[in-house]
């Protein structure tokens, strides 16, 4: 059965199974939802990207073949539609004082190069006491939190903005607009970056979920606060000399946030810093600080990056929408060798986004255009780049919604 057949046999099972569960299920009520929708996208410049060029990161660096020409100054043009979805809010009926929720929603992403298959998006259930609540299964990941920009294209803002869904436990106390936010999430789609590669071992055999903190303040239209991250990876069991080892790297990455929104105008803002936050879709990794001699057990620093955003949006029919990102290579506290991760020889990154949509309550049209430059160099002892030079691209996109 090839993959076009898989996905009808799929979708159609799910449709069938709509009205049966409805039917069936006294108690409870659901909202489907979904849209269809194709973006097309033209870069002057072949860039960092993932899910077949979609999902725009930055400028890649110069690449001189043999005659001294730049091999990634080439345009890149695409079409794609695997950001349709489909989604169901459910509820249900209590359980003691609590009310149950549920939301389960997909798209066509896949998964690496498996593009056009069915991947889930979000997937949990929601237990509300009022002023309390407690939510277990996928969605989107702590620091990417309850503030991120509003633009057209897919990636959220990303690198500036962290980006990703994640398996967690979140406990969230909500009282005359004070928010208190506690959160144990762990690795599925995105991974951190290690030895091996991506891969969410580093993360299980560490014995720690990451761990997230937050406290909010929030009214009818303003809201601001800060979270902290702490994320605990181990790489290795054994060293390269054989010898059991015990080699960790802890982190913390630190927010601070805040928004304005009202029926026609969007002011929002946000500032990290960020270490070895790789897995969001961020600059950033980490280096070797120190080898020991008789086994070969390791020690880590992090890479720092401070990434800031700041994002306005207005209009309702016409909507136009502003970002502004910036990220900062800090480099490591101690010496390293050896680096791993996303952008390690980007000083700085910067980038302007401007778009403008048409929105109905079942169809938008936009263009968006992105003007982002990348600072290349040579990372020091410390990681921090040094003798920069600025690559630049150009990226306008195209996006019709369909929405049911």
């Amino acid at each position: 059965m090839n993959r076009k057949s898989i996905l009808f046999a799929s979708v159609s099972v799910i449709m069938l199974a709509m009205p049966e569960a409805n039917a069936q299920k006294s108690g409870f009520s659901y909202n489907f939802y979904g849209s269809v929708r194709n973006d097309v996208f033209y870069s002057t410049r072949q860039n960092q990207t993932s899910e077949e060029g979609s999902f725009y990161l930055f400028p890649l660096d110069k690449k001189y073949d043999t005659a001294g020409k730049d091999i990634n100054a080439s345009g890149d043009l695409n079409l794609y539609n695997m950001r349709t979805r489909f989604g169901v809010n459910v509820t249900g009926p209590n359980i003691g004082s609590a009310k149950t929720s549920a939301n389960v929603e997909m798209d066509f992403r896949g998964s690496g190069s498996n593009v056009g298959i069915l991947r889930v998006r979000h997937a949990y259930f929601n237990l509300d006491w009022g002023t309390s609540s407690l939510l277990l299964g996928q969605t989107w990941h702590p620091l990417y939190g309850t503030v991120s920009p509003e633009i057209l294209d897919i990636n959220s803002g990303a690198p500036y903005n962290p980006d990703d869904r994640a398996p967690q436990i979140r406990y969230r106390y909500d009282n005359h607009g004070f928010m208190f936010t506690v959160t144990a999430a762990w690795q599925a789609q995105n991974k951190s970056t290690g030895p091996n590669g991506s891969s969410s071992e580093y993360l299980r055999k560490s014995g720690v979920p990451e761990l997230f903190v937050g406290f909010d303040y929030h009214d009818q239209y303003f809201s601001a606060g800060i979270g902290a991250e702490l994320m605990s990876l181990k790489f290795r069991d054994q060293s390269d000399l054989g010898y059991k080892v015990s080699e960790r790297l802890t982190t913390i990455s630190p927010e601070v946030h805040l928004r304005y929104k009202d029926s026609k105008m969007l002011f929002a803002a946000k500032s990290y810093l960020t270490s070895n936050m790789t897995m969001l879709n961020t600059l950033g990794g980490y280096g070797v600080s120190s080898v020991d001699a008789r086994t070969g057990e390791m020690e880590y620093a992090p890479l720092r990056i401070s990434h800031s955003w700041l994002n306005f949006a207005y209009g309702n029919q016409w909507r136009f929408n502003f970002l502004g990102g910036y990220a900062k290579n800090l480099g490591a506290t101690k010496n390293v060798t050896s680096l791993v991760g996303t952008g390690t020889k980007i000083d700085q990154l910067a980038s302007i986004v401007l778009g403008l949509s048409y929105n109905l309550s079942h169809f938008k049209f936009g263009a968006e255009y992105n003007w982002t430059t990348a600072w290349y160099g040579t990372p020091d002892a410390k990681a921090r780049v040094k003798h920069t030079h600025s690559v630049d691209n150009h990226r306008l996109m195209l996006t019709t919604q369909y929405i049911f």
